[in-house]
């Protein structure tokens, strides 16, 4: 039996960065609200985009993953100037991976000719991509900023910072895409300089966040002088690389599957990017799980407390699983008004209740998924997670999809077969992962 102790402290740090996770996906899902009246090529242009742009970016803010259980440790430890280090050089990697960010999407941007997108999506998609890189570096901040506050357990701000974010976002939406207040209609295009307009307001919100959090310190805070150690830098990208490049497997596998989505007509690939939308909104729910349950067993492991670090990881696991059973019942029950809140194209909503009713079917995968990488990097192992991830998702997933797309004529319901079946696979082996863990804790 789980020990009731662990669920309310792991409940107390996730419900904050579960609404930060669901802030950060409604920014994506306001976008696609927004540009829902330009048209379906409007919908998927947005959605490759976005996409595409996050599945590059993703590889930067998952090195900044190592400091959950860097920065986790140190608090658990009582060492703060520890975790103020582990911060600077998080920055420090963020402005270094900036550049790197940009110079590949101009690449993928050079290269958009060869994917065998629509001509009416293709047209949208290039400029919201090339907008996007602007966004770059203060999204890398915020998410080293963000790594900082919730390995110390102080997550309102990243909450707020998030909530927020979505009332710029829909403003300048509003102003941009459709020209109001005197401003030119850019239409999708101004749907991209929005988004970045928002991630710059979220960066200097956490910025200022943990300049008041260390100022209420007063003269307990540590008054260290600034240099980067190459030593610290390693460390952070040694324990984040894998993680890194776990996330970015995933979703670039999904980023390839919208890619792939639209080279099909703009209907289907406005039907999966919206059923997309609603499964990764979803998915929010775990990813916060995750997050918290790195954190909870990261400070376990610091206080050298074995037994409350197993505790914490399955609690998470149950509570995750238990909660994505609950939300995969209510998706299967209610598919069109999730849909018709996106578009009123009868089309779209018909195959869109197809594609959310297999959604359904692996959201307690998806989300054990979710949780176990989580748990397993507050233990320190992010390798496990990357290697599954190329199989079940690369390996799996993606070729099976592609196959039922494009060489059995299932369309669209084809790729998201194909990508639940990666998920069930990684899901398996990544609790039986921890399983053995626990048992070398206990």
């Amino acid at each position: 039996m789980l020990p009731p102790r662990e669920l309310a402290p792991l409940l107390k740090l996730a419900g904050p960065v579960v609404l930060a996770e669901i802030g950060w996906m409604s920014m994506g899902i306001v976008d696609t609200l927004m540009v829902g009246p330009l048209g379906p090529a409007a919908i998927g242009a947005a959605g490759i985009g976005s996409g595409v742009f996050t599945a590059i970016v993703i590889f930067g803010m998952g090195i900044m993953l190592g400091l959950d259980a860097l920065v986790s440790q140190a608090h658990g430890a009582n060492r703060a100037d520890e975790a103020l280090q582990w911060l600077r050089h998080g920055v420090v990697i963020a402005c270094i991976a900036a550049p790197i960010v940009i110079v590949i999407v101009f690449g993928a941007v050079a290269s958009m000719d060869r994917w065998g997108l629509h001509p009416d999506i293709h047209r949208l998609a290039e400029p919201y991509l090339l907008v996007s890189t602007a966004g770059a570096l203060p999204l890398l901040l915020y998410a080293s900023f963000r790594r900082y506050l919730q390995g110390l357990h102080v997550v309102r701000p990243i909450m707020f910072a998030l909530v927020s974010a979505n009332l710029v976002n829909a403003a300048a939406n509003w102003v941009l895409i459709y020209g109001n207040l005197g401003m030119p209609a850019l239409g999708v295009e101004g749907s991209g300089w929005a988004t970045v307009l928002a991630r710059a307001y979220m960066a200097a919100f956490l910025f200022l966040s943990i300049r008041r959090l260390h100022a209420r310190r007063g003269a307990a805070h540590p008054d260290l002088p600034f240099r980067i150690e190459r030593a610290r830098l390693r460390r952070i990208v040694t324990l984040g690389l894998p993680a890194a490049s776990q996330i970015s497997l995933e979703v670039g596998a999904f980023a390839t599957a919208t890619a792939l989505a639209g080279r099909l007509d703009p209907v289907s690939s406005a039907s999966h990017q919206i059923a997309l939308n609603v499964a990764s909104l979803v998915f929010m729910v775990p990813l916060g799980l995750s997050s918290a349950s790195a954190v909870r067993v990261g400070h376990a492991v610091g206080a050298r407390d074995p037994a409350r670090a197993v505790a914490a990881g399955w609690t998470a696991l149950a509570a995750g699983g238990t909660i994505m059973l609950v939300l995969g019942v209510m998706m299967a029950a209610w598919p069109e008004p999730l849909l018709r809140a996106f578009t009123p194209d009868a089309r779209v909503i018909e195959i869109g209740t197809v594609l959310l009713t297999i959604a359904a079917a692996f959201q307690l995968f998806d989300g054990t998924q979710a949780v176990a990488t989580g748990v397993l990097r507050g233990v320190g192992d992010t390798h496990t997670a990357m290697a599954m991830n190329v199989v079940g998702h690369w390996v799996l997933g993606l070729p099976v999809g592609a196959l039922l797309c494009f060489r059995s004529g299932w369309g669209v319901v084809g790729l998201w077969t194909g990508l639940s079946l990666g998920l069930v696979f990684v899901a398996i082996v990544l609790t039986a992962t921890w399983t053995r863990h626990a048992r070398r804790l206990a």
